[in-house]
This record gives C-alpha cells, sequence and structure tokens, in this order.
C-alpha cells in the first residue's frame, strides 16, 4: 500500500503519516527524500520558479516532519533522516534555487536535531554526491546530444569529478540511511552525512603530473 500525492500538499504527508500507523501502530522513522533541480542564476530564476524548488524541496521536509513528529516523540527510538546534497556546501554555475534549497535542509536538520532532542529523537542529514536517478538522467540528457548514448556519457563525465570513478547507485544512499536510522548510531544527531565518493574531498585543480 502506498499514498501518492504533491509532497507540498499537507494532505500528502497526513494520509501516508495515517496510512503508517493503521498499518503498523507506531512510527519510529521518517526519510524526506524528495528533490527537483531547476537551472539557472538568481537573475534568470523567475519568483514563481524560486517558489517551486522551495515548495518541494523544503516545505514538502516541513510538511512531513510536521505531521510525522508528534508520532515520533511517542516511539522510543525516534529517527528523523533528511536527504539534502553536496551542493549545499559546494555549488556549480546555474542552480541558485537548488542550492539555496539543500541549504536550508542542512539547517532545518541541525535545528530540529535540537529541539526533537528532548524526546529523545535524532535528526541527522544525509548528503549525496551525483547519484543515478531519474532526476539526474534528465538533467543528463540536457547536457547531451538527445539520444541515450548521449545521457550515458555525460553520466559517466559525471562520473569522473568523484575520486571513486563513477556515480553512486541508489542503493548505496540507502544504506548510509539505513544505519543512520538503526540502533548502531543511536548516539548520531545534528549531523550531516556526506556519501559522495570523495567528491568535495578532492581539490578541483590537480596538481600538473611530474615528467618521467
Amino acid at each position: 500500500m502506498s499514498v501518492a500525492g504533491a509532497i507540498n500538499d499537507p494532505d500528502t504527508s497526513k494520509k501516508a503519516v495515517e496510512l503508517a500507523i493503521a498499518r503498523f501502530g507506531r512510527l519510529d522513522t521518517l526519510v524526506t527524500c524528495a528533490g527537483i533541480q531547476r537551472y539557472g542564476d538568481v537573475v534568470s530564476t523567475s519568483e514563481q520558479t524560486w517558489d517551486e524548488v522551495f515548495d518541494v524541496n523544503v516545505k514538502g521536509v516541513y510538511m512531513a516532519a510536521h505531521v510525522a513528529l508528534p508520532y515520533l516523540r511517542q516511539s522510543p527510538s525516534g529517527s528523523v533522516v533528511i536527504v539534502a546534497s553536496v551542493q549545499a556546501a559546494a555549488t556549480q554555475n546555474q542552480v541558485a534555487a537548488y542550492t539555496a534549497s539543500k541549504g536550508a535542509l542542512h539547517s532545518l536538520a541541525r535545528s530540529m536535531a535540537v529541539d526533537e532532542a528532548e524526546y529523545g529523537i535524532r535528526v541527522n542529514s544525509v548528503s549525496p554526491g551525483s547519484v543515478d536517478t531519474p532526476m539526474l538522467r534528465q538533467s543528463a540528457a540536457l547536457f547531451g546530444d538527445g539520444s541515450d548514448d548521449g545521457a550515458e556519457r555525460v553520466l559517466a563525465n559525471w562520473g569522473t569529478a568523484h575520486p571513486l570513478g563513477r556515480i553512486a547507485r541508489p542503493s548505496e544512499i540507502g544504506e548510509v540511511i539505513s544505519f543512520l536510522t538503526s540502533p548502531r548510531a543511536s548516539f548520531v544527531t545534528g549531523a550531516d552525512i556526506r556519501v559522495d565518493g570523495g567528491l568535495l574531498a578532492r581539490i578541483a585543480a590537480p596538481l600538473p603530473l611530474k615528467e618521467s
């Protein structure tokens, strides 16, 4: 069973939480992982587009937490994981709204971690690098030649920015989320965990190779 709907619609989160309570009788974990990407700097980004990005990327998280937290406060092991992005800490050109929204999620996670600690709820964020998702593939298609092969070449090129040499699989992000919501992370809260294949660890300008 599942619930579908606009993430910034209060009824979507309300129905999802109600379904979980009806099915399991309690709520222990909330993971928020909805986001959209729009391109433009502050001048070229319209107010409508800015609001669209923040409605999904930030308000959607707020709405889910707003509905879920009263139930999580009743759990003996409540936890929240907010999926943010490495672009909250380091950005590219022409992604002003997206970068700002992901930075807001870092701040929201820290604030919630402090507020909810008295209820024993842990709140953390996870910041992936490039991940093989429909959204990333849609972006790759914009910068490719319109063919599937062109998109694959763009994705492969983006992967080279990560020291591990590739983009991530969604399951690799899921493993970290699973850890953060488990008893193994019982003293981890207010943290942001980068799952970026070393992306932010690398200096953008590499040293020249020595001649042999």
